[in-house]
């Protein structure tokens, strides 16, 4: 049974390629800069919600710490792999499951931003699979992670990275 589905970033890369996949399966997709404190709040069985699920956007990086690259970057979505970790723990007994994906080298515009826009070409061929990923990979992941399919998942860490 689809939902609710609140995609923080969604107006781009993985952020877009969800809120999509997710409307495209009935979810009622809401877009928005805002996350996990509020959610909570209104997911909280304790406090009359129904439960539910957070699904946080990480990064491979924050294992691999991107030398030379982005390490500033994967310093803070360290910070989101602690945050999951953590608030997973702290609200599973309030019905709501919290958990994480970490893609690695995936084809968005992220690249070009950061001003390396060959990046992914660059790369591509040192990654296991031999590609880059497609943000609607990463939404696919996103939402069975969302769903009732991944009951049994909180504070889990899904690496999306091509073998990397």
């Amino acid at each position: 049974m689809a939902g609710i589905m609140i995609v923080t970033g969604g107006s781009r890369g993985i952020g877009a390629a969800t809120a999509l996949l997710a409307a495209s399966r009935g979810y009622t997709v809401a877009v928005s800069y805002l996350r996990a404190r509020e959610a909570v709040r209104r997911m909280s069985t304790r406090r009359g919600g129904a439960g539910g699920v957070i699904v946080n956007v990480s990064a491979r990086a924050s294992q691999l710490g991107s030398p030379g690259e982005y390490i500033d970057y994967a310093a803070s979505k360290a910070a989101v792999d602690t945050l999951t970790i953590g608030l997973a723990k702290e609200v599973a007994a309030e019905g709501i499951r919290v958990n994480a994906v970490r893609p690695g080298i995936i084809a968005t515009d992220i690249h070009a931003s950061g001003g390396d826009p060959g990046r992914v070409e660059r790369l591509q061929a040192s990654l296991p699979l031999g590609r880059a990923g497609s943000p609607e990979e990463v939404a696919h992941a996103i939402l069975w992670l969302a769903s009732s399919e991944s009951s049994y998942c909180t504070g889990s860490l899904l690496d999306i990275a091509g073998g990397r």
